[in-house]
């Protein structure tokens, strides 16, 4: 067996080019165009369509900039279409970076607790590379947001509008983790001189009285009461003032968190379907509760979504966004490009396998609005509200094919009270821990 590549075998490689004239009109399409425009599959366009049998309201679409919120504009999307139809509006939307300031705090505290209670790990070991790889990520977590919105509240985003960094968070991510891995340097010397835990834990409160003042610098400060005000499609006008942003969620939102539940799908042999499951080390708000995930089948987390909306509610998921979408349609189809024609391979993993060899895994949150359902009750594409923006899709929103649901999305968030008798029992079995770096484990 050859080790290297050697002068045979590239001429092997050259002849086996030339020898298929494919190739060469298959060079010339790409370079010129590039991959997806020549890989571009017409006719899966014209199958999928932005016409559903069940379609909500909503606002317009809104638009995450460059940051990576969009678990918190998914939730805050959930939230707002209750503002929107409990109140009779034509528009509302909720701060999202009065979410970001509490979600960095949150996470810099997090990530700064864990570094104390692995102080024994060496330098290089996997638990503090992996702690210290991404210690204030933009992404998130259902559980997650649930945490900050069942501590902070929400609140109106006219209360705490966007800001230059907020809209494009990489030079405030940068610095903060840089200076987080200066402490958690720093923390971890302390204690391999002698230093007790109540030192440590000074140290640390120190620190956090840093990070807070770099987020009110760049993001602003979080208003302690909000006015709410709007007018309604019938130009009555409603006011009521001085309202805690915990008091603003609990009437307007009014919105029962404790009652919704992560369904996902990971058809893996190491995760049994109808068993819980969590990832050590995942979370933001150190006392919240634990990230938890029901793994299903595919089918049952399309039942329990279609039956929230059903009901007049969207629905938040998480996906793979990347694979086959295509932004200027804003459509998302297995079909959409045919690399294996153009390019001569054969792509043929199971989901199961992408998740097992770093293929695939959740990378975006976004809501669901609406589904076409076919004669037989079956869906057969699925209508999405996206947050980049109007300008991508068909006026920011998206269009999923059934085929793709199967093949890239991997959570769905619903109310309990969707769930089979089956499901709801299987919410009573231990959790199971995953290690913090397996696939289920990554944010939105």
């Amino acid at each position: 067996m050859n080790q290297i590549i050697t002068a045979e075998a590239l001429e092997s490689f050259q002849a086996a080019f030339d020898g298929d004239r494919a190739n060469a009109v298959a060079r010339d399409a790409v370079m010129t165009n590039g991959l997806n425009k020549s890989c571009l599959n017409h006719q899966a366009r014209r199958n999928t369509t932005h016409a559903f049998s069940l379609a909500l309201k909503q606002g317009p679409v809104t638009n995450q900039k460059q940051s990576g919120r969009c678990w918190l504009f998914a939730a805050m999307n959930v939230m707002r279409a209750r503002i929107i139809q409990k109140w009779n509006l034509a528009d509302f939307e909720l701060s999202q970076n009065y979410m970001l300031f509490w979600d960095k705090l949150e996470k810099s505290n997090w990530f700064l607790e864990n570094i104390l209670d692995t102080l024994a790990e060496p330098v290089g070991s996997r638990l503090l590379d992996y702690l210290l790889r991404d210690p204030i990520g933009d992404g998130g977590q259902w559980d997650m947001m649930a945490n900050l919105v069942k501590k902070y509240g929400v609140v109106p985003k006219y209360a705490m509008p966007e800001s230059a960094v907020s809209s494009s968070t990489r030079e405030m991510n940068r610095v903060v983790t840089e200076l987080l891995r200066t402490d958690a340097a720093t923390l971890r010397e302390l204690a391999a001189g002698g230093a007790g835990r109540d030192a440590l834990e000074a140290e640390k409160e120190r620190m956090m009285g840093e990070v807070y003042r770099i987020l009110v610098i760049c993001l602003g400060e979080p208003p302690k009461t909000v006015d709410f005000e709007a007018r309604d499609k019938e130009d009555n006008f409603i006011r009521e003032r001085g309202l805690t942003p915990r008091a603003f969620f609990t009437k307007y939102v009014d919105m029962d968190l404790s009652a919704y539940i992560s369904l996902i799908n990971a058809p893996t042999q190491d995760k049994p379907f109808y068993h819980r499951f969590t990832v050590q080390r995942l979370g933001n708000v150190k006392e919240g509760d634990q990230v938890c995930y029901l793994n299903l089948p595919i089918e049952e987390l399309k039942a329990a979504a279609i039956a929230q909306m059903k009901d007049g509610e969207p629905v938040w998921f998480g996906c793979d966004v990347g694979p086959y979408s295509d932004r200027e349609t804003g459509t998302l189809d297995p079909d959409n490009y045919d690399y294996e024609n153009t390019l001569g391979i054969r792509l043929s993993m199971t989901k199961a396998q992408r998740l097992n060899y770093c293929q695939s895994m959740m990378t975006h949150a976004m809501v669901f609005q609406g589904v076409d359902l076919d004669e037989a009750g079956q869906p057969t594409r699925w209508r999405v509200e996206n947050s980049w923006g109007d300008e991508a899709g068909k006026k920011g929103y998206y269009v999923m094919s059934d085929a793709w649901f199967d093949e890239y999305m991997y959570q769905v968030v619903v109310n309990r009270k969707y769930l089979t008798d089956r499901q709801r029992a299987a919410l009573e079995t231990p959790v199971i821990e995953l290690a913090p770096w397996d696939p289920m484990g990554s944010l939105a």
